[in-house]
């Protein structure tokens, strides 16, 4: 257990450098690690994926409220579309869980391998677009919103990311401010990883041949080794990184994690 403990502490030192140096979600890289390791481990193979997803949703709760409060007191958080998105996201996070135990492991392997490769495509060819000042806002109402955030929800909650990868290109074609959509986002993030993680333990309750430590399908061991050491590294990162090469970080991580992709996904 010491062994798997000082592993995790490795994977949240990774996942918090590059969470605070380019901006990503904890969990395109915590999902793939707890993926490969808790095969090492031995884990029952339908059980790897759902508690690989589940802890990596554990740790984006205690990681994203140091976000949430940084981008409010820079006072870029719209709390009503915020909140507005939230009930959807809270209902999609909680049914994604479900929706993802009820397949099988090997699946939700396979559609996260795919879904990082296309995460690292955006990465690699699309490049962030300014939006127009000059051209209206289309934020959706109410109803508009509760079903962007179930739809939102339920996808974080099947791969096990805090949201932003889904959450910003929908503020942004609702032409918000790129600090208003990353504000919100991580606003979002909070309800995603608790409702999910939530979910995820009730979904996994019954389940016979989880590993001493786990609550449902998540992992509380790996949780607290990953968390321990993500926290600070992001804020490191993020204070140091106007002095490291992002672009070329983004590139190479991009080509890491599509390779990654294709292994989870055709593997």
């Amino acid at each position: 257990m010491l062994g798997l403990f000082l592993i995790c502490l490795g994977v949240g030192v990774g996942a918090g450098l590059l969470a605070g140096a380019l901006g990503l979600g904890g969990g395109v890289v915590i999902v793939p690690a707890l993926i490969f390791l808790f095969h090492g481990l031995g884990f029952a193979d339908d059980l790897v994926a759902k508690m690989a997803v589940a802890t990596s949703l554990s740790t984006i709760i205690i990681t994203s409220i140091s976000a949430v409060r940084t981008h409010h007191k820079a006072g870029f958080v719209r709390w009503p579309v915020a909140f507005r998105l939230g009930v959807g996201i809270v209902l999609g996070a909680f049914a994604g869980a479900f929706i993802a135990d009820a397949m099988k492991g090997e699946l939700l392997t396979r559609l996260f391998g795919l879904f990082a490769m296309l995460i690292a495509l955006q990465m690699l060819l699309v490049g962030q677009k300014a939006v127009d000042a000059s051209l209206p806002e289309r934020v959706p109402g109410a109803v508009g919103l509760g079903i962007a955030g179930v739809l939102i929800g339920t996808g974080s909650a099947i791969f096990g990311i805090g949201g932003g990868s889904l959450t910003v290109p929908f503020l942004s074609w609702c032409r918000l401010k790129m600090q208003q959509a990353v504000a919100i986002s991580s606003a979002c993030g909070l309800p995603i990883a608790v409702a999910g993680t939530v979910g995820f333990a009730v979904a996994g309750w019954d389940e016979r041949h989880l590993p001493e430590g786990a609550l449902g399908y998540v992992f509380l061991p790996a949780t607290a080794g990953i968390v321990l050491t993500s926290f600070p590294f992001a804020r490191l990162a993020a204070r140091l990184s106007h002095r490291l090469p992002s672009a070329t970080l983004k590139r190479v991580f991009a080509v890491v994690l599509f390779v990654l992709g294709v292994n989870l996904a055709f593997g």
